[in-house]
């Protein structure tokens, strides 16, 4: 798998800076194709991810709703075909993130797009949990988790600001994912460190994937089951791709300590393991205040 760190452009109105957006996109998907990928994940709004003071800023900059009517719709799409088109080309699954649109009045969903070897459009995610400003202004909230197999992978997908729910990262260990791929359009460490935690605390392998300006302060890459990162971008502003395996079997002991261990006992001690060992009716048990 890879996990890229590309520049996001945050106008999408700006067509020329939407088309050098996504050759950028296509050019790490070369890459990664090269290195032998077989997945590609790229950042929250890697085509666009509209700036509010963009579209959604009123003459004295207080925010009013988005005139999406304004946005490069006809490029937009044009160029999440030309993802498409190559992925294709080159066998690589492809998830990237850009603005989707619904039939008006309502506002756009902000998604992920997972786009098969085949070069075919298979899934998309919404996201469902918005900023404030992104509910009062901008988007449409989706309503459900996305589960989707790859060479017997099993993958979750969660955007941004979802990291700070976990109930989220629960759903998909519940839903038995190997990896949750976790695309955001933030500059902030603390999100990075809350993303590596469910790696700690459910036991799978997470991609974060960052906007390349955003990289300085927390750069794009992988975890590994038990928390540990395994390969991570630079943090110089630039483009660029972190690539490891996403190996079921791996023998790294953390991982497998994680894999085989950890989480087998978490779900067990979640499915009721405790119960019959209750020391039902025992007052040393029931009384609180007595040494």
């Amino acid at each position: 798998m890879a996990v890229a760190q590309s520049t996001v452009p945050e106008d999408p109105t700006d067509r020329g800076a939407l088309r050098a957006g996504v050759q950028e996109i296509r050019a790490l998907m070369v890459e990664a194709a090269e290195a032998g990928a077989r997945l590609v994940q790229f950042p929250e709004g890697a085509v666009t991810y509209p700036s509010k003071y963009v579209m959604a800023a009123g003459p004295d900059g207080e925010p009013v709703p988005a005139d999406w009517s304004r946005a490069a719709w006809d490029v937009l799409r044009e160029e999440a075909e030309s993802i498409s088109t190559l992925a294709g080309e080159l066998g690589l699954w492809t998830v990237f993130g850009s603005v989707h649109p619904l039939t008006p009045p309502n506002r756009p969903h902000n998604s992920l797009y997972v786009v098969s070897d085949q070069g075919r459009l298979v899934a998309r995610y919404d996201k469902r949990f918005l900023s404030h400003t992104e509910v009062s202004f901008l988007y449409s909230p989706g309503h459900q988790p996305l589960v989707l197999e790859v060479d017997g992978i099993r993958f979750g997908f969660a955007l941004c600001i979802e990291a700070n729910f976990p109930e989220v990262f629960a759903e998909y260990e519940r839903a038995d994912v190997d990896c949750v791929l976790l695309s955001v359009m933030v500059d902030d460490a603390p999100r990075a460190r809350v993303a590596q935690a469910y790696g700690t605390l459910y036991n799978y392998w997470l991609g974060y994937s960052v906007p390349a300006q955003f990289s300085a302060t927390v750069p794009s890459g992988i975890v590994a089951p038990g928390g540990r990162w395994l390969e991570r971008c630079p943090a110089n502003g630039k483009p660029a791709l972190a690539i490891a395996d996403i190996d079921l079997d791996a023998q790294d002991e953390d991982i497998r300590m994680a894999l085989c261990h950890a989480r087998p006992w978490r779900r067990s001690a979640r499915a009721g393991l405790y119960d019959e060992r209750l020391p039902a009716g025992d007052p040393r048990s029931d009384a609180r205040t007595a040494f």
